[in-house]
This record gives structure tokens, C-alpha cells and sequence, in this order.
């Protein structure tokens, strides 16, 4: 799964997702992508398993390309522990993802295959997507 090679710090706080995405809302690479409709952290496993979804669908032709990347580490206290004792400790990376965020583009494949690709990929993530083309983003997304 995916996580940072290594970090500054190993902990961080939980921080806010306020307002829209202005960096990585347009589609740079693919003729098709995904798009993000509200905020929301996404798990190394859950890009993972709509990375498997994508490329199982298109019978690996085509090219995916994978916009977001999990560099925040959420930490967790153990169940039935009493309160204090200091922050827990790491559980899992999350990508932090603002609405209008695209998460996931592909190209080498027909309109429909990569819309159904799309579908089933979204259907992996923790938030409410939707299905774009490179036409529909030309100014980012509103």
C-alpha cells in the first residue's frame, strides 16, 4: 500500500477540510477522471482497491494514472484505554481530499469502458465522486 517513504514528524494533527480544492482539480493526464464531490480522508487501501477495480476492468490496457497520494498519518489509542498517556499510535495513511479534487484519470480506452472503470472504482471510496472528461474540466471544476 502506499505511504511515504519517511516524514519529518511521525504525528500529526487532525487539521480541517475546509473549501474547495484549487490544486490538482483539473485533468492533466487521461481523457476521463474522477472527481472528489466532498471532503473526506481516503485510505492507502481504499486507493488501492479502486486501483485494483480500475485495472481489473480494462484488463490492464489503457493507463491509469493515480492523483492523490496518503502522506497524513492517523494515529489511534487502543480500545478500553483510559484517557491521557499521550497521543496513540500510528494506524493507517490517509490522502486528505477537498471537493473538486481529481483522484483518479485514465486514457487508452473507449468512453464507455472508462466510464464503467470509473463506476466501479468510485465505489471503493469513502466519498461521493463523480465521472469527468478532459472537455467537462477545461476551467477546473466549479
Amino acid at each position: 500500500m502506499l505511504m511515504p517513504k519517511r516524514v519529518k514528524r511521525r504525528k500529526q494533527f487532525r487539521g480541517t477540510m475546509a473549501g474547495k480544492a484549487t490544486r490538482g482539480n483539473t485533468i492533466t493526464y487521461g481523457e476521463y477522471g474522477l472527481v472528489a464531490m466532498e471532503p473526506c480522508w481516503i485510505k492507502s487501501n481504499q486507493i488501492e482497491a479502486a486501483r485494483i477495480a480500475l485495472t481489473r476492468y480494462t484488463k490492464r490496457t489503457g493507463q491509469v494514472w493515480i492523483k492523490i497520494f496518503p502522506d497524513k498519518p492517523v494515529t489511534a489509542k487502543p480500545a478500553e484505554t483510559r484517557m491521557g498517556s499521550g497521543k496513540g499510535t500510528l494506524e493507517y495513511w490517509v490522502a486528505v481530499v477537498k471537493p473538486g479534487r481529481v483522484l483518479f484519470e485514465i486514457n487508452g480506452v473507449s468512453e464507455e469502458q472508462a466510464r464503467e472503470a470509473l463506476r466501479l472504482a468510485m465505489h471503493k471510496l469513502p466519498c461521493k465522486c463523480k465521472i469527468v472528461s478532459k472537455a467537462d474540466l477545461e476551467g477546473g471544476v466549479s
